[in-house]
């Protein structure tokens, strides 16, 4: 049986393209969320049953922290190494990522609320099934 912890997220390279937003983790490998991501300000609401992954920039943008929310089908051992953080969030349930940043569930939705000057860096929210994907930046009201 896999086992589904909640991780601590480590500091991971970030390069903001035209084409869209690459990630590095720590165990060399890359993912990269295709396309701009659309402003919206203060707070996203993904839409139900999505995978959410919510990535917060340095003041450089050029390393961030990278964290799933939710996340109950990738197994410890295959996220253990790669630098990105797990929380799991009840539904009803509310909680800080980081300083201005935080996330509540509710209808099999995530509602990310973010102040980008006190996160003090971009955040981005990317939210993914087999059917496509789709990212918001979240930017200050």
């Amino acid at each position: 049986m896999s086992q589904h912890s909640e991780l601590s997220p480590d500091t991971l390279s970030v390069a903001l393209t035209e084409a869209g937003i690459a990630v590095e983790y720590t165990d060399g490998r890359e993912v990269f969320y295709h396309g701009v991501p659309a402003k919206v300000e203060g707070s996203h609401t993904t839409a139900p049953g999505k995978e959410v992954h919510v990535l917060v920039t340095d003041p450089t943008e050029t390393e961030g922290v990278l964290v799933y929310v939710n996340d109950r089908t990738t197994a410890d051992e295959i996220m253990e190494g790669t630098g990105v953080g797990r929380v799991f969030v009840d539904d009803g349930e509310e909680t800080t990522l980081f300083p201005g940043v935080s996330v509540a569930a509710g209808s099999y939705r995530v509602t990310v609320d973010a102040d980008p000057d006190v996160a003090r860096g971009r955040v981005f929210v990317f939210e993914e099934d087999e059917m496509g994907e789709r990212s918001v930046e979240v930017v200050g009201e």
